[in-house]
């Protein structure tokens, strides 16, 4: 089986009632689930300024990066093609709003920012619960 490493970054952000911005993912892998918002880095570019860039791209919000929280690996068989895989290599880092309006753009149908409650009623991608609890990145 050929696998394909794609590096990737996300960002764990939170408004002033300490609500988790989440994205409703437009295509696949995963499309239709509940995810932070992230995605793949451009070549040469570093994890850091990716998160930047697909939070803007993809929630019209303009973040700072403030500390990489932890990182995940998301391997995904290739649909129609069992000899293929990808793993999605993702840093994921705590960020502060500094600018922008949030709206769903890009990858994303829907952008909101959800409750610990709300968050336990998305479909959610697999592994971010488990992600950000470990990191103790909850929503209140």
């Amino acid at each position: 089986m050929t696998t394909t490493r794609i590096r990737a970054a996300g960002g764990v952000v939170f408004d002033d009632r300490r609500r988790l911005l989440m994205v409703e993912r437009a295509r696949d892998p995963w499309a239709s689930t509940w995810s932070i918002p992230g995605g793949k880095c451009d070549g040469g570019e570093t994890s850091d300024a990716a998160c930047v860039r697909e939070l803007a791209e993809e929630t019209g919000l303009a973040v700072r990066v403030l500390q990489l929280l932890g990182s995940v690996e998301d391997h995904v068989d290739a649909v129609g093609d069992a000899a293929k895989s990808v793993t999605y290599c993702i840093d994921d880092y705590l960020c502060s709003v500094v600018g922008g309006t949030l709206h769903a753009a890009d990858d994303a149908t829907q952008a909101r920012w959800v409750s610990r409650a709300e968050l336990a009623q998305l479909p959610l991608v697999p592994g971010l619960l488990s992600a950000l609890t470990e990191w103790g990145a909850l929503p209140d």
